[in-house]
């Protein structure tokens, strides 16, 4: 096994399911694979290697996905969940996130979606294993950042602000985790639905397309020259992040409520729902180009 690689625990009662996950993370290279057919056997496996992120189905006998991402968050802290909703299963969905889950996928869209949200949780939570602990000693920090539309600098800057998160008083490494998720959703919905007016039908319906029109528009008028602006208070008590983009802006009054059932697997609530379930305030200015995402400490030492 190469060093690089990282063991992904995939649990699903339908064998079919679990073909076409293992297969999609075949072929990228970079995964050990383990399988199980439901909660059951993943904690007996948990116990037995060490994986760096479980990937479960909602529905199934024996032990659910619900009751899985609970335990998992009590006995392996360091291990976050991937949730595969299916359609039926989108209310267990919304609880297993506030229970502990690091982020989800549907199992419609586990080809277009699948590689991408893995690399996302598996680079955030690989961030919070490296980080030093000279971290937990600074009491309080604030800074500011103003980017270009550089997606590579968006994920850099979201790492910088996992590693700088460790000074709150957060709940455990897989809380830490949740809270830079939800900033990157924070800050890729302020760079493509923003500042590029890149539309998430067109990431629904072709996301070939969407990536590519976003390339695009980073160099062209009146695109271009629109930045982003992000600024960061963290204390013991408390992360606030303001993340402000130059683009016209929407209705937030219209937003789609991300946890109707309707909406759930649709790309344009995804953001917002985890954004939702991972912090503890959201809220928008009138303008719509501005969001603010708090996460309380805990009292605790």
């Amino acid at each position: 096994m190469r060093p690089s690689q990282h063991t992904v625990l995939i649990v699903d009662d339908s064998a079919v399911d679990r073909r076409l996950a293992s297969g999609l993370l075949e072929k990228d290279g970079g995964f050990q694979l383990l399988l199980a057919t439901n909660g059951r056997d993943a904690i007996d496996m948990l116990k037995q290697h060490a994986v760096d992120l479980v990937l479960t189905d909602l529905q199934m006998d024996e032990m659910d996905g619900l009751q899985l991402v609970e335990t998992v968050r009590a006995d392996f802290p360091l291990t976050p969940v991937i949730l595969m909703t299916a359609r039926g299963s989108e209310e267990i969905a919304v609880q297993a996130l506030e229970k502990g889950a690091a982020s989800y996928v549907a199992k419609r869209r586990l080809p277009q979606e699948l590689l991408e949200i893995v690399h996302q949780v598996i680079d955030s939570s690989d961030e919070n294993r490296t980080q030093s602990r000279l971290m937990h000693r600074m009491t309080r920090n604030e800074f500011s950042f103003v980017l270009n539309n550089d997606l590579s600098m968006v994920h850099s800057l979201c790492k910088y602000l996992q590693h700088t998160s460790r000074c709150v008083r957060l709940a455990d490494e897989v809380d830490r985790l949740r809270v830079g998720i939800a900033v990157e959703e924070a800050m890729l919905n302020a760079l493509y639905h923003g500042n590029l007016e890149v539309s998430s039908d067109l990431k629904e319906s072709d996301p070939n397309l969407f990536e590519e029109t976003a390339r695009q528009r980073c160099h062209e008028e009146p695109y271009l020259h629109r930045r982003l602006f992000v600024d960061v208070s963290l204390s013991r008590d408390e992360a606030r992040y303001v993340i402000r983009d130059e683009g016209p802006g929407f209705d937030p009054s219209k937003l789609p409520d991300p946890c109707d059932l309707e909406n759930l697997e649709k790309p344009s609530g995804r953001g917002i729902l985890l954004m939702r379930s991972f912090m503890d305030e959201i809220s928008f200015n009138d303008k719509g180009n501005q969001v603010t995402l708090v996460k309380k400490g805990t009292t605790e030492e």
